[in-house]
């Protein structure tokens, strides 16, 4: 079978972040094929010992072992690149590898960290537990107050990290604030857009200097595969994390990476899609009498709604959390599992991000590690239900919530 000659296309500047998602990857082969390549190779077969000592000692570019090149996953972060308005990308194997590799890259002993204390809990575990180990001090400060952020500087301190909204109250920070406070102690500030992916918010246009991501969640967007990123400059992403990757292998398959290619393909038109029925639910749930409080940035009611509106494209996301009633935290978690054990449609994981719609009670799944002191400084209380909304048809997921609390 003869191969095709294949001339490829260089994309035009200044295209619109729905054809970024589409056509934007690593020059097709000599096949010319439409949809990108899967490249399943370990390693890539060198042209004589002159190039592939260049290439190992980085004089110049190409494939060499896929711990650390792949074409497909080059591919995967081009894209993502793209869509961040970054200058590049380094894919991980999860999102909490991505982190991982933000604080081996950027951090040694003796270094400070500013974090937000409404973080993932398992991003505060490694920071307090793990880097602690290691001499890396980290303080948690509120995730809406700039000026705990200010007053936590040090001459120490490296990084502030912060995820916006966060996981599961949904707290907004002011990126641009936090960039000035970085920045003016020669810090970084790192920002987890997992919640909003680059179609809702891009923080690098905020003043961010590193953009965190678990492709687990919207980027694939149907709970298929674990992938992570980190999105920054080249000269960040080429000097502090490439070297580090390549020695320790937080490495994302190639497989992995094409399903999340595929996936950021209908980023677009699923998370906005996601955040109107997220929004309508928010409402609905607002209103019924067995719900004390719902915390969602599209609310009117949510503290930083203006902020969100601002940063967001005008869009609350797809996550929405909300406490139901109990005169005490015994009563509160029997009352959140009995709405949760009875939904029929929704299903029962830590997960976000899928097509599906996800419920759980973050006090016993995703924050269950910390202590009842940090769940409880962090706003996180046994009354409380996180959902992570579909695509399922409103009227469904609103009866199958009814259930639940209309037994109450």
């Amino acid at each position: 079978m003869g191969q095709n000659k294949h001339q490829p296309k260089t994309l035009p500047q200044g295209l619109h972040l729905e054809t970024l998602a589409v056509r934007s990857a690593v020059e097709k082969s000599q096949y010319g094929e439409n949809s990108e390549s899967l490249y399943l190779t370990s390693s890539f077969t060198q042209p004589d010992c002159e190039t592939a000592a260049r290439r190992f000692s980085g004089e110049e570019d190409g494939f060499i072992y896929s711990r650390f090149t792949n074409p497909t996953v080059a591919s995967m972060e081009m894209r993502l690149a793209a869509l961040e308005g970054t200058e590049a990308c380094i894919a991980t194997s999860s999102g909490m590898a991505a982190v991982l590799l933000l604080c081996m890259g950027l951090l040694k002993s003796g270094d400070h960290v500013i974090c937000s204390r409404s973080v993932f809990g398992s991003t505060i575990k490694l920071l307090a537990s793990e880097f602690g180990k290691f001499g890396v001090e980290t303080t948690f400060v509120s995730q809406t107050d700039p000026q705990e952020w200010r007053d936590a500087m040090t001459p120490k301190t490296k990084l502030l990290f912060a995820e916006t909204p966060t996981n599961p109250l949904t707290e907004v920070c002011d990126i641009k604030v936090l960039s000035e406070i970085a920045h003016a102690g020669g810090a970084l500030l790192a920002v987890d857009n997992c919640f909003c992916t680059p179609v809702l918010q891009r923080p690098i246009d905020y003043g961010a200097d590193l953009v965190i991501h678990s492709g687990t969640k919207y980027l694939d967007g149907q709970g298929r595969v674990v992938a992570g990123a980190i999105c920054g400059t080249e000269k960040i992403i080429k000097e502090k994390f490439i070297p580090v990757m390549r020695s320790a292998g937080m490495t994302l398959s190639a497989f992995n990476a094409w399903v999340v290619l595929k996936g950021l393909e209908t980023l677009g038109i699923r998370m906005k899609a996601q955040s109107e029925q997220a929004l309508d639910l928010s409402k609905w749930l607002e209103a019924h009498p067995k719900v004390e409080r719902v915390y969602y940035p599209g609310l009117k009611s949510h503290p930083q709604h203006e902020l969100a509106m601002r940063q967001q494209r005008n869009l609350g996301g797809a996550v929405l959390a909300f406490d139901v009633f109990g005169q005490t935290p015994e009563e509160g978690r029997k009352n959140a599992f009995h709405v949760i054990d009875h939904t029929q449609v929704m299903s029962v994981t830590a997960n976000l991000g899928d097509v599906k719609t996800i419920i759980t009670q973050p006090a016993s799944t995703s924050h269950g590690r910390l202590t009842e002191e940090q769940r409880l400084k962090a706003g996180i209380r046994q009354h409380l239900i996180r959902v992570a909304v579909g695509l399922e048809h409103l009227d469904d997921l609103k009866r199958d919530l009814a259930i639940g609390l209309d037994s109450l």
